[in-house]
């Protein structure tokens, strides 16, 4: 596999261009293979252990759309105008625990593991858990994997504004309600997943009203 060769300068101008889209041009939709491309950039995302804890619903369906704008308060105008909406999903703890079956199908199955290399792999995992990061609730298990959701929503974010493809990611929602929903009318399992957020993808209808403010770099980097 050859090393990637893209200028330093187009990736951040891609940063630049970058902004959280409040509305989306509804008449102009991103291709199949575009919105394949940035799915895939979640694929392939990294995550702690690599055991891959979350799941990514795209809603096409427009009642499905109608469905979530009461439940999620900062999504009604994008799930109105934006090409394509996501939902992601991360694992709760009778999926990630130390010992849960899914752990154990990732090991085997998944990266195909030699046994004695399973046996310690999961010590390392057990001991993360019970001793480095202190996972001992259901709810800390959910954080945890949303955390590594989140890398996965930074990557699709970022490969969108490479192709100038414009998103917007939403925490904007009652997540007791969305879960609800989720599990009535979308088939989702929510003893098994949770949401960890929304993004809307698409073209901008109109540019930023405001430039991009950030504060300076020397105060959010420390060097020793």
């Amino acid at each position: 596999m050859s090393t990637p060769n893209i200028a330093k300068e187009d990736i951040l101008n891609a940063f630049n261009y970058r902004h959280a889209t409040k509305e989306f041009d509804a008449t102009k939709t991103i291709s199949d293979a575009d919105m394949k491309f940035i799915l895939e950039t979640a694929h392939l995302s990294p995550s702690s252990f690599g055991f891959e804890p979350w799941h990514f619903v795209v809603v096409q369906d427009k009642e499905l759309r109608e469905l979530l704008k009461p439940v999620a308060w900062g999504a009604p105008l994008k799930l109105d105008t934006a090409s394509h909406f996501v939902l992601g999903l991360a694992m709760k703890a009778p999926m990630v625990k130390h010992n849960a079956p899914y752990i154990e199908h990732m090991m085997k199955e998944v990266k195909q593991m030699p046994a004695e290399v399973i046996e310690m792999y999961s010590k390392f995992y057990r001991e993360f858990q019970e001793r480095d990061f202190n996972l001992d609730t259901d709810k800390k298990l959910f954080d945890w994997s949303s955390k590594q959701t989140y890398i996965a929503l930074g990557n699709m974010m970022t490969s969108a504004a490479l192709t100038g493809i414009d998103s917007c990611p939403i925490e904007g929602f009652h997540q007791e309600k969305a879960e609800a929903l989720l599990q009535e009318k979308f088939g989702i399992d929510t003893n098994k997943y949770g949401l960890a957020f929304m993004a809307a993808f698409g073209y901008r209808k109109a540019d930023p009203e405001f430039p991009k403010s950030r504060r300076n770099f020397e105060d959010i980097v420390t060097w020793k």
